[in-house]
């Protein structure tokens, strides 16, 4: 069977890495979801000649493929899992029927329990799933626990065990944690379980900020570091996914290139105090960490975030000016108009032209130096995914940076 030269051409240009794939018809629908640990490996199996008869009809109504990577292939099983939960594609009748696969289990006990199962056999249980690996999917609570701490023990003991101990489990069972905040980390684990990890990145940056605005510096560090590990996890839409996202971003802001090197900025202080400003890089839809950069407020003391933005932007740029650095191919401000504005006045005063976006927090409007008003994003495209993607990756550098410093300051270092 002869398929499409494009479909053909996207198939063998797969990355070699873990990750998932979903095959589409002419209409967009999602037919297929599968993952491999090496989509490059795997996909140009589709284009064989001996395929069985169910592979033949699935291969003659694609036309598109799209790939979403995974940092290891535990958590492309997940992220597969709850692919097909979504979109319920016709060619994996199987593993949605099926009874013998394993399920994550979640007890619904006072302080619910997380495990695998094959069965529902526990009514006031709630099951994810079903998974199509029971070591993947080992590996991939293994991985989640190491951030987000859950009970696993059948019944709820006097004392510690050993993952108490260790900090896998957050110990409910000698009172170590309320019930309001031990279901929380269990929600925030189910958001992962559901492919959610972006929203749920979003979702502790809010928290990180509450912490630290009380100084629970210790809990907000804790904090940070989920939302590192979920940053990790959540890098999976790369590959074709990320330049989809760049494309969008280039048509929708009207740019002359691809926005390859994107730079974000944030500020990060409380009444004033340790402030900081941050600035992350991302190359090709990509955090590119040997490239962030932090900056301590030098120019003044107070409260005045434009001032302070001014201040970050400025010494950014004089200094690659001077050293005759590579300039971005946009710059994005965590703010409304105002910073926007702020921004691009500096920018002038160094005679650079930059294509500049700011997007405010709450209503998430995008602001261009270009356009008189706000560009209007429907929610979840690609561009606006990668701009969030940015946003937060900043306020996440942003907020360590001023936590590390209220942590010197309280103990005196």
């Amino acid at each position: 069977m002869e398929q499409p030269q494009r479909l053909k051409e996207k198939i063998l240009s797969a990355p070699d890495s873990p990750g998932v794939y979903l095959m589409r018809d002419n209409r967009g629908k999602v037919l297929y979801v599968g993952k491999a640990n090496s989509l490059k490996k795997r996909l140009p199996n589709y284009l064989g000649r001996d395929l069985d008869s169910k592979t033949l009809a699935l291969m003659s109504r694609v036309v598109d493929v799209e790939f979403k990577l995974s940092p290891n292939e535990s958590m492309a099983l997940l992220l597969e899992a709850s692919l097909i939960h979504k979109f319920m594609p016709k060619y994996n009748i199987s593993l949605r029927d099926d009874k013998s696969f394993p399920f994550v289990k979640i007890s619904g006990e006072e302080f619910p329990a997380i495990s695998i199962a094959r069965k529902k056999d526990d009514s006031f249980a709630r099951y994810i799933g079903p998974y199509t690996n029971s070591k993947l999917l080992k590996d991939a609570l293994k991985i989640i626990r190491r951030s987000f701490a859950y009970r696993s023990c059948r019944s709820l003991p006097g004392k510690s065990c050993i993952y108490g101990r260790i900090n896998l489990c957050p110990a409910p069972c000698i009172g170590k944690i309320s019930r309001k905040e031990y279901i929380r980390g269990i929600d925030n684990i189910i958001l992962i379980l559901e492919g959610k990890a972006e929203l749920l990145i979003y979702r502790l940056n809010q928290i990180m900020q509450n912490k630290s605005r009380v100084r629970d510096f210790e809990a907000a560090a804790r904090v940070r570091d989920q939302v590192s590990t979920l940053a990790e996890l959540a890098a999976g839409l790369s590959g074709v996914n990320r330049k989809g996202e760049l494309e969008d971003l280039k048509s929708r802001l009207g740019l002359k290139k691809m926005p390859e090197r994107i730079e974000g900025f944030d500020i990060s202080n409380i009444s004033g105090k340790q402030a900081v400003g941050a600035m992350v890089s991302f190359y090709r839809g990509n955090p590119d960490k040997n490239n962030y950069r932090r900056f301590r407020i030098k120019s003044f003391r107070g409260i005045d975030d434009y001032k302070m933005l001014a201040e970050v932007v400025r010494r950014r740029y004089s200094r690659l000016i001077k050293e005759k650095g590579p300039l971005p191919d946009l710059l994005l401000i965590d703010g409304g108009k105002g910073h926007l504005l702020t921004a691009a006045s500096q920018l002038k005063e160094l005679n650079l032209i930059l294509p500049l976006v700011s997007i405010a927090k709450k209503e998430e409007r995008i602001y261009s130096n270009q356009e008189a008003y706000p560009l209007s994003f429907s929610k979840d495209t690609p561009a606006l995914n990668l701009i969030r993607r940015v946003r937060d990756e900043a306020h996440r550098f942003a907020v360590g940076y001023h936590l590390l410093l209220r942590r010197k300051e309280l103990i005196g270092r």
